[in-house]
């Protein structure tokens, strides 16, 4: 896991007349904005018009055989890479058989020389996550790529002349010269769908980012081509179905552990975020039954309660912790150091995130990174197995998008126009994404629908984003094994009650009640709980005031005068479908803007 950035330069050069240079100390400036994400080394690498910049975490072959930029002169090829290839050593072994040798022991070189082997169809053997740009010497030609479900973030700001790309947003910004006006398409997305905001779009105009599954190639003139290489399909197999409901549950377990043992790859120990929640029990006990370590890591994070709502669940992570004994470590944050780690926080984003365990993730992964830098977490089994409240309501529903936009959008066109100011209205954008989705492919039940827009859109956007931004603010590398994307397929083909049965994840319940146990499994949904943030008082009242009153706030004239008034005189009375704050969901955004100086 790692961070890197780069510049092509696509100036069209008269005869005889050498492309312009790539401006190295951009790239540069880049790289020292992701450190974080690459604590245990850095380096650039300039190959005329091109710059290639990285800075890395030592996961796999710890030696400096495996820095990058990663170059290979035989072949003519550069790459910076992000990610893991959970099967690099079996494409290591092919790659061996058709001639190729190595230098090093990691994953890095195995992609590089598969992409010198496969082209662009590399991306189809590879089974993990992953973000990568290569640089072909002779052709001159920059590919980028990213993996099937968007485990790891790619983003780039193009011109006619010039394209970079970078790990994050903020780093695109260190490199200068961005359009950072907003996109009112971007806002949008983020006040009505949740704070996701699909690609190609960013809150800034200037900023895009690659969609999932796409690789990109960019001519030495400037010419890009792309192409989507991975496509999820959520609907009832017939074949599937016709299997007794055991064989089916056999199937999820058999390969939900493969998904866990493939990402005990590293050279380093692996531990896991539980919750004590039902996805990262099951996590912890398939590792407990594939004898991962002596003695297993796990950790869980709790708070101070508030407004009447507990602020930690370690009644459950503790039982699952003394069922494998495991080394369990509680990390308990008193209220004024989550209110110290807010900050933080925002500047770990490189999108604005309203969700509130943002800063619980933030402060877990502090205290993770002091003893451990690889952890598995459950990320992705809600999307994925049906754990949210809205699929049961979508089921046989003949008006799909109205149904998900009223169970699941934060606000509806109408109060997305009374929200933002004149200069920041544009069509219903959300609504319309929405319908699209749902009107694609062949035919399928609505809950089906909604399951494969999230996993695919959502899903990217908000969970993973977050747990990749919050992990890697502290150098620590999340595995996330329910985004196996032949566990993803496999779930996708399973009838649909095995996933909306049960309250919602059935099938993983079922296998939760043969391995967990009981109360972890037969209780309330829970989440990362942070009452602070869901009940809006005092400093965070305060906090949010100061935002959205400031006078860079009020120059911006993003929202609306009268709304912001509103919100503040009543902050707990104006929630969203999914109990979330209005206020802060504003405040949280013009907080992230002023960190970054827009």
């Amino acid at each position: 896991m790692c961070g890197f950035a780069g510049e092509a330069r696509f100036e069209p050069a008269s005869a005889g007349t050498p492309f312009p240079p790539a401006d190295v100390a951009a790239v540069v400036r880049m790289g020292e904005t992701m450190r974080a994400r690459g604590p245990d080394g850095s380096g650039t690498v300039q190959h005329g018009n091109v710059a290639l910049g990285h800075c890395r975490l030592r996961i796999l072959d710890l030696s400096e055989h495996a820095q990058q930029p990663m170059g290979d002169p035989s072949l003519g090829l550069t790459i910076v890479f992000n990610g893991c290839v959970y099967n690099y050593r079996e494409l290591r072994d092919e790659l061996a058989a058709l001639g190729y040798r190595f230098f090093s022991d990691g994953d890095t070189e195995v992609v590089l020389k598969s992409f010198h082997a496969w082209g662009t169809r590399c991306v189809e053997r590879f089974q993990g996550m992953f973000a990568f740009a290569i640089h072909e010497r002779d052709t001159g030609r920059l590919t980028l790529a990213r993996d099937r479900l968007g485990i790891k973030p790619l983003y780039y700001t193009e011109t006619p002349r010039r394209l970079r790309f970078a790990s994050t947003l903020p780093a695109l910004l260190a490199g200068g010269d961005v359009d950072t006006s907003i996109d009112p398409v971007g806002l949008h997305h983020y006040l009505s769908w949740h704070a996701v905001v699909p690609p190609p779009h960013t809150i800034l105009r200037g900023v895009r980012k690659l969609a999932p599954a796409t690789i990109a190639t960019w001519e030495r003139d400037g010419r890009c081509t792309s192409h989507v290489y991975w496509r999820l399909s959520v609907r009832a197999d017939p074949q599937l179905a016709a299997l007794p409901y055991e064989e089916r549950e056999r199937c999820v377990e058999d390969a939900l552990r493969t998904a866990v043992r493939r990402r005990l790859i590293a050279d380093v120990p692996v531990g896991v975020l539980l919750s004590g929640g039902v996805d990262s029990s099951l996590i912890v006990a398939l590792l407990a039954e594939l004898g991962a370590s002596d003695r297993l890591r796990t950790f869980s994070i709790g708070f101070e309660a508030a407004g009447g709502e507990a602020g930690d669940e370690f009644r459950y992570s503790d039982l699952v912790a003394r069922r494998f004994d495991t080394q369990h470590q509680q990390i308990r944050i008193p209220t004024a150091e989550l209110m110290d780690a807010l900050p933080g926080t925002i500047d770990a984003m490189s999108e604005p995130m309203a969700s509130y365990d943002n800063v619980a993730f933030y402060l877990l992964s502090r205290e993770v990174s002091r003893s451990t830098k690889v952890v598995q977490s459950g990320q992705g089994a809600d999307e994925v197995f049906a754990g949210y409240h809205w699929y049961p309501k979508l089921a046989g529903s003949a008006d799909p998008a109205s149904t998900y936009a009223k169970v699941f959008f934060d606000s509806d066109h109408a109060g997305f126009l009374d929200t933002v100011g004149d200069a920041f209205a544009v069509d219903d954008a959300s609504r319309a994404f929405v319908e699209r989705a749902f009107a694609e492919g062949p035919p399928a039940d609505a809950a089906e629908r909604a399951l494969q827009l999230d996993t695919t859109v959502m899903l990217a956007d908000d969970p993973v984003k977050r747990v990749d931004n919050m992990t890697m603010a502290w150098g620590l590398e999340a595995r996330v094994p329910f985004l196996d994307h032949e566990l993803v397929e496999l779930a996708a083909r399973l009838p649909l009650d095995d996933k909306l049965g049960d309250g919602g994840k059935k099938v993983l319940k079922s296998i939760g009640r043969r391995l967990l146990p009981v109360e972890v499994v037969d209780r309330p949904k829970g989440y990362f709980p942070v009452p602070i943030l869901k009940h809006i008082d005092g400093p965070v009242l305060a906090l949010a005031r100061d935002a959205l009153t400031s006078r860079r706030a009020l120059d911006r004239g993003m929202f609306r005068r009268e709304t912001i008034e509103r919100l503040l005189a009543a902050p707990n009375e104006h929630l969203t479908p999914l109990r979330g704050s209005r206020l802060w969901q504003l405040a949280l955004l013009e907080m992230w803007l002023q960190a970054r100086g827009l």
